[in-house]
């Protein structure tokens, strides 16, 4: 099998496992969602209504991942996955049980709405940082199209399946289905094992934790790009889901079994284009060319969407939207998953899902209100147009850098300095100076691998870095690190990867002075001091790692 099959992570049977029970589960959302579409069209006569069904799906998404990702690189991500699905299927078998009572109105159908996109806006980030861990790095890609193919098989066998039902059964049925198919996944969850924890130290705060991937964010070039590229393709992909019903429905007057049909079309699509032609792309071309020809194609997906009243010709233009759905989002989530470090994968998987679906819910509300102003043609046409030029930003904002990005963890570096009290954990803040000689001539270079080693250091824990000159003496300068935390700070060292170790040493090569740099260690004393909560360090008893980082950071 080769390295660009579609297949190879089904060789693992962890991936294997919970591939095939979210592909059942998947199918059983599916249906529900048909079921769901066709519920909120007899309910209710306004569009508006029925583009809102995607956009209160995804505004979960928007609320509640980036705390989310915060908890999964916090806490056991298993059981977070095992108490969302639960939740899950406590919402599905809710919505059945209100629809049995003849209750079901648009406000209670997009409250369910919500309740089911809030469940998978906690389970995702979980999900998609332990994927990382139960697969090889040459896996990753396979896993991605997996991923994306799951949820296409899914798109195909579930509408149908909703379509069918809907005309023998009631919607409530396949509601129940779905809460059903929830119980399922847990099954296959609880066989899952339990991640082994990146670190040894005491764990962040929820705060901490939650301002870290902020200043991740900030500090970090590449996941700007990254996060930029999903949220262009997000706000105009959000025209698919929240259009394609409007069109099918009010346009061309489509049945329930022929709504399905459109959109196991787009599904049958997203299957052709990750078995087929994603691995013959991914083998000829970089991952951003493969985007920006996925994103020419969604282009063309908007115009014969505006313009094609016959069903047969709307059914192809649904199976070409799967299939340049399922070459953008794929790419770009294999390049966000190489763009971040294991220790910060599920705040930075849940910022990019967040963004993303924040970018969807905007355009569900965007494209559905121009459609009740504007119309649906012209709304899509100029949609069309928007969506090539963005190709131009794209062509800037490169996502073939993470190829060649590297998280190897740096070496552990030996104490060379001692401390009379290690304190608590959560004390600080945590300030440490070091003061060093470097020959201002050096120039541009010395300022570069500078900024570098600021920005390192802002997004592994600190809240600050500064650089002072000394007034009274020549090239002598002073750095100074804020940490949030004593925690945050022996964090700092056990996040530092080996290419970040070697900018940090080719700063310290600036070092011109006779004697070695001068470090010194401070904690805030601007509250009440309780010198107990500090334990005395014996030079002999003074951990490692927790001052390797000193010995680096000149």
């Amino acid at each position: 099998m080769s390295e660009n099959s579609t297949w190879t992570a089904l060789r693992n049977p962890v991936f294997r496992n919970m591939w095939l029970a979210s592909l059942v589960s998947g199918t059983c959302v599916a249906a529900q969602d048909t079921a769901a579409t066709w519920t909120m069209n007899r309910v209710s006569d306004s569009p508006l209504f029925l583009s809102m069904m995607s956009t209160v799906a995804s505004l979960p998404f928007f609320f509640f991942t980036l705390p989310a990702g915060a908890l999964a690189d916090m806490l056991d991500r298993k059981r977070m996955m095992f108490v969302m699905t639960i939740w899950l299927a406590v919402a599905a078998g809710g919505l059945a049980l209100v629809g049995s009572f003849n209750l079901i109105n648009p406000w209670v159908l997009l409250t369910a709405v919500f309740l089911i996109g809030t469940g998978f806006a906690f389970y995702s980030p979980a999900w998609t940082s332990i994927q990382p861990e139960i697969v090889s790095n040459e896996e990753l890609p396979s896993a991605s199209t997996l991923g994306g193919l799951q949820l296409n098989i899914s798109g195909i066998i579930g509408p149908a399946i909703g379509g069918l039902l809907l005309r023998v059964v009631n919607a409530n049925v396949v509601f129940a289905m779905n809460a059903a198919c929830f119980l399922m996944l847990c099954v296959a969850i609880r066989h899952l094992k339990h991640p082994r924890p990146h670190s040894n130290l005491p764990l962040e705060s929820f705060a901490e934790s939650f301002v870290t991937a902020i200043r991740y964010v900030i500090y970090t070039p590449g996941i700007q790009v990254v996060l930029v590229r999903n949220l262009l393709f997000a706000f105009f992909i959000s025209i698919i889901p929240a259009l394609i019903p409007v069109v099918g429905l009010k346009e061309l007057h489509l049945d329930p079994s022929n709504l399905g049909l459109v959109f196991t079309c787009m599904g049958v699509g997203s299957v052709l284009g990750a078995v087929f032609i994603l691995p013959w792309a991914r083998a000829k071309f970089h991952s951003n060319t493969v985007t920006l020809v996925a994103n020419v194609l969604v282009a063309v997906v908007f115009f014969l969407m505006g313009t094609v009243r016959d069903p047969a010709l709307f059914l192809v233009a649904a199976g070409l939207a799967g299939t340049a759905w399922t070459m953008a989002a794929s790419e770009l989530w294999v390049a966000g998953q190489r763009a971040m470090p294991s220790w910060a994968r599920g705040r930075m998987n849940a910022t990019i899902i967040m963004a993303a679906q924040g970018a969807v819910a905007l355009g569900g509300i965007v494209w559905g209100s121009s459609v009740s102003m504007w119309g649906v043609k012209w709304t899509l046409i100029a949609a069309c147009i928007l969506q090539l030029a963005t190709l131009l930003i794209q062509l800037r904002l490169s996502i073939d850098f993470t190829s060649s990005l590297s998280f190897e963890p740096a070496p552990m570096a030996g104490a060379s300095h001692k401390l009379i009290h290690i304190p608590a954990p959560h004390d600080g803040p945590v300030a440490v100076m070091i003061d060093v000689e470097i020959d201002h001539t050096f120039g541009k270079d010395m300022l570069d691998t500078l900024r570098e080693v600021r920005l390192i250091h802002l997004r592994n824990g600190a809240f600050s870095w500064r650089l002072h000159e000394d007034l009274g003496r020549p090239n002598n300068y002073r750095m100074e690190m804020l940490y949030p935390s004593w925690t945050e700070y022996l964090l700092m060292q056990e996040r530092l990867t080996a290419r970040e170790r070697e900018t940090i040493d080719k700063a310290r090569g600036f070092h011109v002075g006779e004697k070695p740099p001068e470090f010194r260690h401070f904690l805030c004393v601007n509250r009440e001091l309780h010198t107990q909560r500090h334990t005395v360090a014996r030079p002999s008893s003074m951990p490692e790692a927790p001052l390797s980082i000193d010995k680096a950071t000149a």
